[in-house]
């Protein structure tokens, strides 16, 4: 494929043409493409399969996709109600989870929708939004960029910035999916996962924080100690779709996780700016009549999601990290995904 912007399928359903870009460096390869600033496809030299889950046709994308590669926003994760207040002033976000809770930004959030290209080299490429005030439920008009970047060595680097002209939220996140092993054909499971955390947000049965911060010690949350994902229980495996809690504010680019592939022996560190990262092991992956990428077919467990994020409804728990963004402020998050061969 050609350096630059090539038209990914034809277009979306508003009209839109979808421009797809090849980048590469530091032994990585990646198709980042407008609908959703999404990475559809990322290649390690001298490993054959995708390290991520994704489509080879842009159609499958808004008729299928569980947020592969997606940036999600503008709040990632879920607002409980979508009901949230910033300076005295109440909002209601749209209710796409459940019909009654915000889910990564509503249901025309930013991973579904087309970004501008701002800049684009070899090796990287700038994408750029413009959120009207009132999209979505959200207060101000905001302005967002995503830039993906390839890095010596092995590096994928995902910086963004967001700025505003009236007080909003503002929580992005990668929602890409990873498989070490196979790119999808088979799970994940007997991956091995560490995560840099000593306590996590339980969640009540529609995926809302209990508001509880808690410790990991003595539960199957303990990820402190590299282990196998997969955790049963009565021959279930447990399910995983929780925040790990790593600070109490967004601050310096700090090691959140590393995993590692069972059979191919390729390992990831996740490197982030952000207080907060859900893991999601991907239970719901399997039943989809799209076929991924080489033409897998994805089971559930394909592949397994670490989303660098400020905590889920932080809006409604004044004592969890805040995403509230106020003009004259730039929101900067970066976040580095670092790949190596056994």
């Amino acid at each position: 494929m050609r350096m630059g912007g090539e038209i990914f399928g034809s277009t979306t359903g508003e009209g839109e043409a979808v421009e797809r870009f090849t980048i590469a460096g530091g032994g990585l390869t990646a198709e980042v493409m407008t609908w959703g600033a999404v990475l559809q496809d990322l290649r390690l030299a001298g490993h054959e399969p995708p390290l991520v889950l994704g489509y080879d046709r842009f159609e499958d994308y808004p008729a299928h996709s569980p947020y592969f590669g997606a940036t999600v926003g503008r709040y990632a994760n879920r607002i409980r109600g979508g009901r949230f207040t910033i300076a005295g002033k109440r909002y209601q976000a749209d209710t796409n989870f459940l019909g009654k809770h915000a889910l990564h930004g509503g249901a025309k959030g930013f991973g579904k929708r087309v970004w501008d290209v701002a800049l684009h080299g070899s090796d990287y490429v700038t994408f750029s939004l413009r959120s009207a005030d009132g999209d979505m439920g959200f207060p101000g008009t905001i302005d967002v960029t995503c830039t993906y970047r390839l890095k010596i060595p092995g590096t994928l680097s995902i910086e963004y910035t967001a700025t505003t002209d009236e007080p909003t939220l503002c929580n992005l996140a990668h929602h890409s999916y990873f498989n070490l092993d196979d790119g999808g054909s088979g799970d994940i499971l007997d991956h091995r996962l560490m995560l840099n955390t000593a306590a996590y947000l339980p969640v009540d049965d529609e995926l809302i924080p209990t508001g509880v911060v808690q410790p990991v010690d003595g539960t199957p949350f303990d990820f402190r100690l590299a282990r196998q994902i997969r955790m049963e229980t009565e021959g279930e495996q447990l399910l995983y779709d929780h925040n790990f809690c790593l600070a109490a504010a967004r601050g310096p680019l700090h090691q959140a996780a590393w995993a590692q592939g069972a059979a191919s022996g390729v390992e990831m560190e996740v490197w982030t700016t952000e207080p907060g990262v859900q893991f999601y092991a991907g239970h719901k992956l399997g039943g989809r009549d799209a076929l991924g990428h080489g033409g897998r077919r994805y089971q559930a467990h394909a592949g397994f999601a670490l989303e660098p994020q400020v905590w889920p409804d932080s809006p409604n728990r004044p004592y969890f990290p805040q995403a509230v963004l106020w003009p004259g402020e730039i929101y900067r998050q970066t976040t580095e995904y670092r790949f190596k061969l056994p």
